[in-house]
């Protein structure tokens, strides 16, 4: 059975054949992806607060709202843990705002900065988000990530492929993969909303 027919199945009684095929067409036309998502999906949100904050910074010169994102990841299904995975910092800011997602429903994950010899710094979360992606993914149908890092493309072809999940993305499209875009089941591009910055 054919993505179209499994959607005509769906979508038979509120929308005719002929319409639908058509709007399909112009979504493929238009590069844009169809995803059926519904209530009983149990949905896996995991957020690289560096990189998106980052990328609202960069941007637009503001803070991302993460309650709306997380809203709009959930999307109204079985919510079975959302992670957010931070950078430690010594500064009263910092500490607020980690308690501040804490309290937004997002279990905080902190690691210390790394500073090496030379002064480099590095602090990213890469191998610890797709470790938990992985160990996580037997309980979840659908694996949300909140990045447009192009380096979590093995591990969504992984979880795609192994695990059997959905895999959705939602960042900002200006500074995500567009490889990391075409991998991903679906796609939420957070810069179409006001509503995901803060002031």
């Amino acid at each position: 059975m054919s993505a179209y027919e499994i959607v005509c199945i769906f979508l038979s009684r509120k929308i005719p054949k002929f319409h639908l095929k058509r709007k399909i067409k112009i979504l493929i036309q238009r590069n844009q992806m169809i995803m059926i998502k519904h209530k009983e999906q149990r949905v896996g949100v995991l957020v690289d607060v560096s990189n998106m904050y980052h990328s609202a910074k960069n941007l637009y010169k503001r803070r991302v709202n993460f309650k709306e994102v997380l809203k709009t990841a959930v999307a109204g299904r079985k919510l079975i843990r959302a992670t957010a995975y931070v950078i430690k910092t010594e500064n009263e800011e910092g500490n607020a705002f980690f308690e501040a997602l804490s309290q937004q429903g997002f279990e905080v994950k902190m690691k210390d900065l790394q500073i090496f010899p030379g002064g480099a710094k590095k602090a990213d979360w890469d191998v610890g988000i797709a470790v938990d992606a992985v160990k996580l993914a037997e309980k979840l149908d659908v694996v949300v990530l909140i990045t447009g890092d192009g380096d979590y493309i093995p591990l969504v072809n992984y979880l795609q492929n192994t695990k059997g999940c959905l895999v959705e993305v939602l960042a900002f499209r200006q500074t995500t993969s567009a490889k990391l875009i075409e991998e991903a089941d679906d796609f939420t591009n957070l810069s179409e909303d006001k509503k995901y910055l803060l002031k």
